[in-house]
């Protein structure tokens, strides 16, 4: 009754958190504390490690940032089309939106955050002492290397996103000299994998717009990873890094080594 009810005017009685706190996934708060900290580091090393003139120049955003996104989820739409037509997807109606937010931040935060290191540092860095070829190989291995602890990940799955992520990523960075464009692939890539057809992302379990469940082998599906450790990824990704290198080479974009340069250069001395 009402009248029972002395928490309003007695200060010994305990504090009673609203509902909607105490019912909060503890889980979601962790969330929020990681993707906080993921973009305060993010606005560090942008700010020491990355030339924001060249990578990250507001100029060209738009026109490869939108094309990006674009073209990352039509990749991934592709992955499910393949997928549904060797009958290891099964789609089951709408799933709801309690998890597109969610799949929202991660992919906002994995794109951002995961494109500045590997592509505007790593990948940089590499290419301008060792040429194109070497760091494009140690920086997709470093990338797969580092989605080796994620939950469900195996050999296949770290060679997988090595192949398909590392190296189509590299790549996009080298045909335009600008983060715009990964950062693009990248989220529309994983945004349309968990967010839109709630597919695990490198793992990590999320639901999306669309209800799907995934039945067959590993290699086709994918299994606990998600369809980024599928054949049908690899082969949707690699096609797609074959076009890209093929315009980077084309157009001059494919840089040698420094000391390939010196030795070009004291022979066209000597000569």
């Amino acid at each position: 009754m009402p009248g029972n009810d002395t928490s309003a005017t007695d200060p010994r009685a305990p504090v009673r958190l609203p509902a909607a706190l105490t019912s909060m996934p503890v889980q979601l708060v962790l969330l929020f504390v990681v993707l906080a900290a993921i973009d305060l580091a993010c606005q560090w090393l942008g700010a020491r490690l990355v030339r924001s003139a060249d990578e990250l120049r507001s100029s060209g955003a738009v026109r490869a940032l939108v094309p990006g996104v674009l073209v990352g989820a039509g990749l991934f739409a592709l992955v499910d089309a393949i997928l549904f037509a060797l009958g290891a997807v099964s789609f089951g109606g709408l799933g709801g939106f309690a998890g597109v937010g969610r799949a929202l931040a991660t992919s906002i935060a994995a794109a951002v955050g995961e494109e500045i290191v590997f592509r505007g540092v790593v990948y940089r860095r590499l290419e301008e002492r060792l040429g194109t070829s070497v760091a494009l190989v140690v920086s997709a291995a470093a990338f797969g290397l580092v989605h080796a602890g994620n939950p469900g990940a195996s050999w296949a799955s770290t060679l997988a996103i090595a192949l398909e992520s590392g190296v189509l990523l590299a790549l996009a960075y080298a045909a335009t000299r600008s983060l715009w464009l990964p950062i693009g692939l990248h989220f529309g890539w994983n945004f349309t994998e968990g967010g839109i057809f709630g597919a695990a992302v490198s793992g990590g379990r999320t639901s999306g717009l669309i209800s799907t469940t995934l039945a067959g082998p590993p290699l086709i599906t994918g299994g606990a990873f998600g369809p980024e450790a599928s054949l049908a990824a690899l082969a949707v990704s690699l096609s797609a890094s074959i076009a890209l290198a093929w315009y980077v080479v084309h157009t001059g974009r494919w840089r040698p080594s420094r000391w390939r340069l010196r030795r070009a250069e004291a022979a066209d001395r000597h000569s």
